[in-house]
């Protein structure tokens, strides 16, 4: 039995959800955001609650159980709050700056990083050593995190790089003499 799949997920007032042809989709102050429904689990849409349960007894159908769940509260809490991820940049001359719908990352290479932002996502450059993204749709938010932060890892001598608030960099002592 999966303890996530059992709670079934509250919706807020301001929010609504419906399924019709395979599709849920949820609806909420932020937006709208839309997911497939998987045919091993059977979604229920209950007076301000949906639920989620196996189709079968499988065990397929009760591994996707919990992982649909999941994604179900993520559509629920992306229209209501939204998802945000904050990125700190270590090292002498990195910085960031956003401009419009572009970031641009100085980060020690002989030319400057332009990324585009993509399109339901907001970057803010609170100083120049912090990137904050956010958006209502929790993987987008995650994936272009990952891929600023691809373009300088934190290494473990220094701790120099771009890492998450909070991340925790294993640090390597140095060569001994």
């Amino acid at each position: 039995m999966s303890r996530i799949g059992k709670k079934p997920v509250t919706i807020p007032s301001g929010v609504t959800a419906q399924i019709e042809n395979g599709t849920l989709t949820v609806k909420g102050p932020k937006g709208t955001l839309t997911i497939g429904t998987d045919e091993l689990v059977n979604y229920k849409l209950d007076d301000g609650s949906i639920s989620v349960t196996p189709a079968n007894d499988s065990q397929t159908a009760r591994s996707h159980w919990g992982l649909q769940r999941t994604l179900v509260s993520n559509l629920v809490e992306g229209v209501t709050t939204g998802f945000t991820k904050t990125l700190v940049i270590t090292g002498v001359g990195y910085r960031a700056s956003a401009q419009g719908r572009k970031i641009k990352l100085q980060l020690g290479y002989s030319h400057d990083v332009d990324l585009d932002v993509p399109e339901g996502l907001e970057v803010k450059t609170p100083d120049q050593v912090t990137i904050e993204i956010s958006g209502m749709d929790k993987q987008a938010v995650g994936q272009f995190a990952a891929e600023i932060r691809r373009w300088r890892k934190p290494e473990p001598y220094k701790g120099k790089g771009i890492k998450y608030r909070g991340e925790y960099v294993f640090r390597k002592e140095g060569k001994k003499k």
